[in-house]
């Protein structure tokens, strides 16, 4: 979706058009699960950035009947935290998430109460994901130069974020739990695994080490493009976009203490599923009670007429 918006902060027409493509097929397999009762489809940093967004939008309303909504990165980052939710370690009281994105990177600090409920302590949006770093340095192999810079930049925008939370001595007394989402976070977790071809049950959930995280983004790197566009956990299409999310992720894990990294395979679409799940309307969750009740009892008379 991001691809060229760092060319003047348009979203290009092959984009467009193929996002368009893409909708029409989820609109299709929406209606046939008719009458939906909730529904929610988002838009993040690509539609934030872009000048024409809005024409992009009335244009995915006309083909597709989808109304989509651009969230703001604050929203953006609760949601990955809600959609990592099952994932927390329930000894540590907080946790660090960082998701990768296409355009943009969010990292969200998060505290779990008693309770069992969450909540943001403070979140960074990183102007940059891995379609822009990917379209910034367009060499099939990122060089050491290029790579080090993303690296760099990355260490400048979180010491202001380091500053206002004091994460640093947190996590380094591993009071935080580190959530990485993201296509790179899951790639790193399988090519760890030596996985023959990627596996979402094998993968999401999995802790890595700092050191396997370091051999893994040494091994993908060592690879060259072509190796990367052969390899069956990371293909022709996300060659260069895993180099660009590997420099984001040592930029990020560099920068802290980090002993571990929890891998998910998850984000901000399940974020609005549990979201949604939680906060249903009180009318809709009798409904779906009585629903629920009434099949039993069908379920109940029909086993009791079959014994007969």
């Amino acid at each position: 979706m991001g691809e060229g918006i760092i060319n003047g902060n348009r979203l290009s027409k092959d984009a467009t058009r193929r996002t368009i493509r893409a909708l029409k097929i989820c609109s299709e397999v929406i209606n046939e699960y008719a009458p939906i009762y909730r529904s929610r489809f988002v838009a993040t940093a690509a539609c934030r950035r872009a000048d024409n967004c809005k024409e992009f939008l009335t244009e995915v309303k006309r083909q597709t009947g989808l109304n989509i909504e651009i969230i703001s990165s604050q929203e953006e980052s609760r949601l990955a935290v809600v959609g990592c939710v099952p994932l927390l370690n329930r000894n540590l009281k907080r946790v660090l998430v960082f998701d990768i994105g296409g355009g943009s990177t969010e990292i969200s600090l998060a505290r779990v109460t008693n309770s069992g409920k969450t909540f943001i302590e403070g979140y960074i949006s990183l102007p940059y994901g891995v379609v822009t770093v990917s379209e910034a340095f367009p060499n099939k192999d990122m060089t050491n130069l290029a790579y080090n810079t993303i690296i760099e930049r990355t260490h400048k925008l979180l010491e202001s974020f380091e500053e206002k939370h004091h994460i640093f001595e947190a996590i380094k007394n591993q009071e935080i739990q580190i959530i990485g989402t993201s296509g790179t976070v899951t790639v790193l977790g399988a090519v760890q695994l030596n996985l023959p071809r990627y596996n979402r049950s094998a993968v999401d959930g999995i802790s890595i080490s700092k050191q396997d995280l370091e051999r893994s983004i040494t091994k993908i790197r060592r690879m060259g493009a072509e190796g990367r566009k052969k390899h069956p956990c990371i293909g022709p299409l996300k060659a260069d976009l895993t180099i660009a999310g590997c420099a984001i992720i040592e930029g990020i894990c560099s920068f802290w203490p980090v002993s571990e990294v929890t891998v998910a395979d998850r984000g901000i679409r399940e974020g609005i599923l549990l979201d949604m799940m939680h906060n249903r309307p009180q009318k809709m969750r009798r409904r779906n009670f009585y629903n629920r009740r009434n099949k039993r009892n069908n379920e109940h008379d029909t086993s009791k007429h079959g014994s007969h």
